[in-house]
């Protein structure tokens, strides 16, 4: 992998929280610097040829981190020939914050979706889903209310995504104001690719969410291989349908870990100082019974800080673990003590279910999470 153009990977301590770039290389400033960068200013993290091209395809792989895709340099070809390397997500590392920065260009204290699961007056919104306790919630947490930010610096690009998305709340609330184009499988991904780009569109989003899908079901073993080296192709495909002038640039929004059946149950002395959880297994808040904060932060702290870098809402806005600027609507969102999982595990909250045992998780602050690539295929 060619490293002209692209900043080299970060140098951080292994068990401290690696922190989100976010006055650098950060998918958070990726989409403001193709839309309005130029090629005399291109930071050290981007690759010029991504400013030089006349037209520019942005696709997002949901869930292939840096590390992960390190280990597979074998089956991975066409990735391991582009031009780039490694930058950072937000935090949490979680689809629907990053996702968001990804598309308005903001920090998650700036829009505000801080995580998957968000806590909203008393409900626990499951962003992704735009359900509460699994009902729609559309219609009381409207989506562009919770998420008032355009998208795109206005800009309004063709975006090429899952035809079941259109009317999600969540794509109403990261993706308002873009023209939307679906696709059902990844054939068509990669037609509706090519014909946008025929039209002459300057600058194309377009997302992939397959391997995070096989991550959470299958792990990091053979059938996580098998759909790496899938989209491996898939990359190459896209390539085949670049008309001259254009480059691609290939990012993520988050890596993984393989966390199987290793989940942590809150100690009794936890839970009797917390009234509702939010955020996700890797990155749990604990929203405080009122006047037990600071028991509650005494309690993580004594019985999952083996597991966790335990961290109260004040420390993280401090350290700007959301970015240099939190919004008072973000803040209202966040836990009283959050556990950030430093070692392979999850933390169990009975009301964060899904269809399926997740074997591999993110929304930490490791490095296997945190690190994404970006890579770009210069135009020809």
């Amino acid at each position: 992998m060619v490293g002209d153009g692209a900043g080299g990977e970060r140098d951080f301590v292994v068990d401290q929280p690696l922190l989100p770039d976010y006055d650098g290389g950060c998918v958070a400033n990726l989409v403001p610097t193709l839309l309005e960068g130029s090629p005399g200013a291109a930071p050290a993290w981007l690759p010029v040829e991504a400013l030089e091209a006349e037209q520019v395809v942005l696709l997002v792989l949901d869930g292939l981190g840096w590390d992960q895709l390190q280990e597979r340099v074998a089956i991975t070809p066409t990735l391991h020939g582009m031009l780039g390397g490694p930058i950072t997500t937000i935090a949490p590392s979680t689809t629907s914050t990053a996702l968001t920065s990804i598309a308005t260009g903001l920090t998650p204290g700036e829009h505000g979706i801080v995580g998957y699961r968000v806590l909203l007056d008393r409900d626990v919104l499951n962003v992704l889903r735009w359900g509460v306790g699994g009902r729609d919630a559309r219609k009381n947490h409207p989506p562009e209310l919770v998420q008032p930010h355009g998208a795109f610096l206005g800009h309004r690009p063709a975006i090429v995504t899952r035809a079941e998305f259109r009317d999600s709340g969540f794509t109403r609330a990261h993706l308002e104001g873009s023209r939307f184009n679906g696709y059902r499988v990844t054939s068509t991904l990669v037609a509706e690719i090519g014909r946008v780009l025929r039209e002459n569109e300057p600058f194309v989003y377009a997302y992939y969410e397959g391997v995070d899908k096989v991550s959470h079901e299958y792990g990091l073993g053979t059938v996580f291989d098998a759909e790496v080296r899938s989209v491996d192709r898939l990359v190459a495909d896209v390539i085949e349908v670049l008309p001259p002038g254009a480059a691609l640039v290939v990012t993520a929004d988050h890596g993984q870990v393989e966390v199987g059946d290793n989940v942590v149950r809150l100690d009794p002395d936890v839970l009797s100082q917390t009234a509702i959880q939010s955020g996700e297994g890797r990155f749990r808040w604990l929203h405080a019974r009122p006047g037990r904060g600071e028991a509650l932060l005494e309690a993580a702290m004594q019985h999952h800080s083996d597991n966790a870098w335990i961290v109260t809402r004040d420390q993280a806005v401090d350290e700007c673990w959301f970015g240099p600027k939190v919004t008072d609507a973000a803040r209202s969102r966040l836990g009283d003590v959050a556990l950030v999982a430093r070692t392979d595990v999850a933390f169990h909250d009975p009301d964060d279910t899904g269809p399926y045992v997740l074997i591999g998780r993110h929304g930490s602050l490791t490095a296997a999470e945190m690190l994404v690539p970006l890579l770009v295929h210069p135009a020809s």
